[in-house]
């Protein structure tokens, strides 16, 4: 994750806010799970007005990482269909012509083999939560 926070922070195209990122570990591939942070941070850049906030840390027995932006948010309407394949929402959250729609897809298809989960909490700004399975203290921890 701190690898894709620099590269994210590198490029200077918002603020980046890691004051919620603690040590948490779950098992996978590391490739896989990097994509997805890359997948959420490059999304959270896109639509983000100034700033994107992560959180990191062991909650209940799982790893949960949160992405916000500060961005329009995303509509009650378009909540269902965020993570279904070649989904582009309405030119207010799509500023820029690249992307395919398959982002957050891949997200939620890597998250769920990794026997997690994925939601949106949409409010005032735009939250994902990405909830793993915890590296079991047996493991090495």
């Amino acid at each position: 994750m701190l690898r894709e926070a620099r590269r994210l922070r590198e490029r200077g195209r918002v603020k980046l806010d890691l004051k919620e990122v603690a040590a948490a570990q779950t098992i996978g591939d590391p490739h896989q799970l990097a994509r997805v942070v890359r997948n959420l941070f490059d999304n959270a850049e896109r639509h983000a007005a100034t700033t994107v906030t992560v959180g990191l840390d062991e909650v209940e027995g799982r790893v949960l990482l949160t992405v916000s932006d500060d961005g329009a948010g995303i509509s009650p309407e378009d909540r269902d269909v965020i993570f279904q394949r070649f989904t582009r929402l309405d030119d207010a959250r799509a500023r820029d012509t690249g992307g395919t729609g398959l982002g957050l897809a891949i997200v939620c298809d890597i998250v769920q083999r990794h026997h997690g989960t994925v939601d949106l909490d949409s409010r005032a700004e735009t939250r994902f939560v990405v909830e793993l399975p915890l590296v079991p203290r047996s493991m090495g921890r």
